[in-house]
């Protein structure tokens, strides 16, 4: 084959697979693109100098990585705000006019899947970025050249971001999930979390083979002329790259309304999981004049569709025991199939929610789920008892370790810190970004340590060394510095974080810092009298706090001891107005609402997130919303940023 007849046969085979993959008319047989995709295959092995970056062998996958790395987007990934009805979406809509006036409308479907950026650079693909925290995501790219609908070549020279959804069609899900429960795995609990996990794996063969497909629903850094976003997205769709089965545009709430509808009544044709319809002002030059919140643009919303309701029968009762020891019943139901997830269990969140429900084990029930949210029972069909429904008693051991379990009435709880299911959900806590930001210390690798015996409890992280690690699923010479380092960083941490990063049940940031000040390394000794004197503190938060310490209290010494965190000393703040205030803060300031609870605090406020009678200042900046109406009606003091800042 000569090089010429070679590149020939690589752009019929993208053809085909265009054809296939994206059009969704076939052109080929399977044995015809199979057949070429080989003679193909053997070109490049004897000329491998001679292959295309573009070449179809390349979405094979094969790439293994020790990890992923971090990498940021040119321009800010946002999030959405939601809107749930008619009445929610005008309030949305009465903003956009006021602010802009009437403009025209750009609807699509919203797709459940995960969030991901493409940067291609003179017409290829350089980096794949999942949306992270919105400034900065992982790099996936490898994995995301094996997806045939994301083209590694385009028709377009210069520098562009196309954002989009990754997802996996439902019958691809059914089978993914069959194929896990044959291999002894865990099944995925619904498409949005298969293709975010596929996204995540380090052999990129594997996310070969999940037929994922990226559908764009809109653009980054660009510096493409049309004046629509729509016009924008007809030009990307120019390039090759899937097109939604629906879109419109509208100008009225009521053309608005019959869209979101008639993507309702099609819900169930829809191959991708769909779990809302997307609005977004059109024109881009008002884009930019509707600007962004702290969270979210404000020329876009996800207006999401009502939950499905599904019948179904409970079949048992499970108890899961929490990271914090909490006892959660799980409800086992017949399976039944909603927005193309077949669910079997469905959350009920304590026993006195059991109680309340009257629910009995053979009852026939309602199940709903709406989007993300976890399927939960609505309503018990008693009227379809037989007699032979069994009633549901309060557990007194724990299902994990056969402890003795602790009844609070509203909460039951596993006080063993030896417990499995405690260790495991305990570390994993304890490493997370918002605790002791432990880096590369995820859920599947606490879950590895755990199982190997490397570690048995938190303590365990401080003594681990290089040789506990090595030969371990995914860890090379790199990747146990890195964790090793990172556990040692985490020393000397304020001791109010490493209070937050136990787990205490009812503590959190704000009442473990009260505490870390108020008594410093004494508090493993503190009572419950003492603890209610602190403002904020309530008795069952202060017996919370004395119950763990009673029964982890040589634990907690022992991991002052390894960790020695820094005691902060508590500074009385000088007079000023809000000294011994509580305050709340709200809207788009000048600063990050971070940086202003800060200071805050640094004067002797307490900034609480709610607003209520006890409230003495509420500090408002754009798009206050409803802390703000509520603050008027309550008749609290409000505040903007410039009145705060005169009265300092």
């Amino acid at each position: 084959m000569t090089k010429e007849l070679y590149q020939e046969k690589i752009e019929l085979l993208k053809k085909w697979a265009h054809a296939y993959y994206v059009d969704d008319n076939p052109i080929a047989t399977d044995d015809e693109y199979d057949r070429l995709y080989h003679e193909v295959l053997d070109y490049e092995t004897a000329n491998p100098n001679n292959t295309l970056e573009d070449s179809p062998t390349k979405r094979v996958g094969g790439v293994v990585r020790d990890e992923f790395s971090k990498a940021k987007h040119i321009k800010r990934m946002w999030s959405m705000e939601d809107v749930f009805d008619t009445k929610e979406v005008q309030e949305w809509l009465d903003r956009v006019v006021k602010n802009v006036g009437v403009v025209e409308y750009f609807c699509e479907p919203k797709f459940d899947g995960a969030s991901m950026n493409l940067l291609y650079e003179n017409g290829q693909l350089v980096r794949a970025i999942t949306r992270g925290d919105g400034l900065i995501g992982e790099e996936v790219t490898d994995n995301v050249r094996t997806i045939r609908s994301v083209p590694l070549r385009i028709e377009y020279q210069g520098q562009i971001e196309i954002r989009g959804e990754v997802v996996i069609r439902k019958d691809d899900f059914e089978a993914i999930n069959k194929e896990r429960l044959d291999g002894g795995e865990n099944p995925f609990a619904n498409p949005r979390n298969a293709a975010a996990g596929s996204l995540r794996q380090l052999d990129s063969s594997v996310t070969a083979k999940r037929r994922l497909v990226f559908y764009p629903w809109g653009l980054g850094q660009n510096v493409l002329e049309q004046s629509n976003l729509s016009q924008k997205m007809d030009f990307i769709y120019a390039l090759g790259f899937l097109k939604p089965p629906y879109s419109k545009e509208c100008t009225t709430i009521e053309e608005i309304e019959a869209f979101y509808h008639f993507l309702i009544s099609k819900r169930d044709e829809i191959p991708m999981m769909m779990d809302g319809m997307v609005l977004k002002v059109d024109d881009v030059v008002k884009q930019e004049q509707l600007g962004y919140t702290v969270k979210v643009p404000k020329w876009m919303c996800a207006y999401k569709f009502p939950a499905v309701e599904k019948m179904t029968r409970v079949n048992a009762i499970t108890l899961q025991v929490g990271r914090t020891g909490v006892i959660t019943p799980v409800a086992e139901v017949e399976p039944v199939e909603v927005e193309g997830a077949m669910i079997a269990r469905a959350t009920l969140h304590n026993f006195d929610e059991i109680e309340r429900k009257g629910l009995k084990i053979g009852d026939s029930v309602i199940l709903i789920r709406s989007g993300d949210v976890i399927p939960k029972i609505t309503k018990v069909l008693t009227d379809r008892r037989d007699g032979t429904e069994v009633e549901i008693h309060r557990p007194t051991a724990c299902p994990t370790c056969g402890s003795e379990l602790l009844d609070e009435e509203t909460l039951i709880k596993c006080q063993n810190l030896d417990c499995p299911d405690r260790v495991v959900n305990s570390i994993i806590h304890f490493a997370k970004k918002s605790c002791m930001n432990i880096d590369g210390l995820g859920s599947r690798i606490v879950e590895i340590l755990v199982k190997e015996g490397k570690i048995k409890d938190i303590l365990g992280l401080y003594h681990l060394k290089p040789e506990d690690l090595e030969g371990l699923e995914g860890f090379k010479e790199r990747r146990i510095n890195k964790l090793l380092d990172a556990i040692a960083a985490t020393k000397g941490v304020v001791l109010a974080k490493l209070i937050s990063a136990m787990g205490i049940e009812h503590i959190g940031e704000v009442a473990g810092k009260s505490i870390a000040l108020e008594f410093g390394l004494g508090l493993v000794d503190v009572t419950e009298e003492q603890l209610v004197e602190i403002e904020g503190i309530g008795v069952e938060m202060a017996n919370s706090f004395v119950e763990f310490m009673r029964v982890n209290r040589e634990f907690v010494l022992k991991l002052f001891d390894e960790i020695e965190p820094t005691v902060e000393a508590k500074v009385e703040a000088s007079e000023n107005p809000f000294k011994d205030k509580t305050v709340v803060l709200t809207g788009t300031m000048s600063v990050g609402r971070g940086v202003i609870k800060e200071m805050m605090e640094k004067l002797g406020a307490k900034v609480s997130g709610s607003v209520s009678k006890k409230t003495d200042f509420l500090i408002y900046g754009e798009d206050a919303g409803s802390k703000y109406d509520k603050a008027v009606k309550l008749g609290v003091a409000t505040l903007t940023e410039n009145e705060m800042r005169d009265m300092l």
